[in-house]
């Protein structure tokens, strides 16, 4: 998003309408942000009322121009509603009055609004069953010019990806894709389709025509440059499309996939107008040749980016995993070193975890359980907001399970 669309001279206009803050979540000193705005992925973007704190809308994952400045469009109108109505952003999600709520989904109707603010506060607060229930009737009762449509519709699609439930999201997504396969909220709703179709149940009726359907509504996303979809948005298709036939156990059509986001991903990097543009594809590349068992591959464009961020540790810690699974070991241990020596906050906790894999595939267990006591260390250490009692419990565990000589 900071490489390719905040970038872009069409939002410099928005400049004036919001206070614009960007959180580093792995500083110390977030830990409060962090505790009273949680994060489930990252990006995440909360657009919040300014006298009360709360927030108007939460919105998880990239966007394209149009549709990041449609969710501006909607958090705008969302917090003048509230002005003019404070029960819409209460602390108490409950359903707000109906008089004078008009404008948060564009002045769609009173009860939509209504709908709308109440499944975003749902939805702000991680309330997914209650987020669900009240964007698909704020969509049953809109008019077909609703211009909270796609928000609302991906918005439902992610709370119901949570709860797992299947039949409603393939339900949704059907319906939504005429009116939406040619709009930035194509890609969210081809893959939540494809995914919830690939985890029916075996022996559901009409399984695999639904598989089908939504594998080709995935592939209209990949091969129709029409489509607003940006780079990184495509190579969340592949990701879905591969995991949908790794789920239904196609493990050669799986392999085919991942050669094919390979290629994809090496053509728009080498189209990348700028290094941090490029580097925006290092995660997927190497993981689409660690899949391929071709961890060589990423190695050049790893070097590049650590020589084009020298400050960043992620150039260094894939790396120690491309290394690791070249069988380098000391060339890991190595680059894992230079990105301990750079990562700071939760992220460390992930740079510690390698290290001690690579130290045990050294056969060195006295140097794992020294790393893995430091780990635990530096996560009991960390401030509330920012400590994980589950990542700690799997360190401990970790360590139990070590050699004791």
């Amino acid at each position: 998003m900071r490489a390719v669309v905040f970038t872009d001279p069409a939002l410099a206009s928005e400049a004036g309408r919001f206070v614009w803050l960007e959180v580093d979540t792995e500083r110390p000193t977030s830990a409060a942000i962090l505790k009273k705005f949680p994060l489930r992925a990252l990006p995440t973007y909360f657009i919040v009322e300014p006298d009360s704190e709360r927030i108007a809308i939460r919105y998880v994952g990239g966007a394209t121009v149009p549709g990041f400045k449609k969710i501006l469009d909607d958090g705008d109108g969302m917090v003048r509603a509230a002005w003019a109505n404070p029960e819409l952003l209460r602390g108490d999600p409950a359903m707000a009055k109906h008089e004078g709520a008009g404008g948060g989904s564009g002045g769609a109707s009173p009860i939509v609004d209504d709908l709308i603010a109440r499944a975003d506060r749902y939805y702000a607060a991680e309330d997914d069953s209650m987020a669900a229930v009240a964007y698909l009737t704020a969509i049953e009762l809109a008019p077909d010019d609703w211009p909270s449509y796609g928000r609302a519709v991906e918005s439902a699609l992610f709370s119901l990806s949570n709860t797992g439930e299947h039949e409603k999201s393939l339900a949704l997504a059907k319906s939504a894709w005429p009116r939406l396969s040619r709009t930035s909220s194509a890609a969210t709703v081809a893959t939540s389709g494809l995914d919830a179709a690939a985890n029916l149940p075996e022996g559901t009726e009409g399984k695999d025509k639904l598989v089908a359907e939504f594998e080709a509504a995935s592939r209209s996303v990949l091969n129709d440059p029409d489509i607003p979809a940006t780079g990184d948005d495509r190579s969340g298709v592949y990701i879905t499309l591969i995991g949908a036939h790794d789920t239904l156990g196609d493990s050669l059509g799986a392999a085919a996939l991942t050669r094919e986001w390979a290629n994809f991903l090496d053509k728009e990097a080498a189209a990348a107008k700028t290094p941090e543009a490029r580097t925006v594809f290092d995660s997927h590349r190497l993981s689409a040749y660690l899949e391929l068992k071709e961890p060589e591959k990423a190695v050049p464009f790893l070097l590049q980016s650590q020589k084009d961020f020298p400050e960043d540790y992620n150039p260094p810690a894939r790396l120690a995993a491309a290394y690791k699974a070249m069988n380098d070991l000391p060339k890991a241990l190595e680059a894992n070193s230079r990105a301990l020596a750079l990562v700071y906050g939760p992220r460390s906790l992930r740079v510690y975890d390698v290290r001690s894999d690579i130290q045990l595939a050294m056969g060195d267990n006295a140097a794992a359980r020294a790393t893995l006591e430091k780990a635990i260390q530096t996560a009991e250490a960390m401030p509330e907001g920012q400590r994980s009692p589950r990542t700690i419990a799997n360190f401990k565990k970790k360590l139990d399970g070590l050699p004791k000589t």
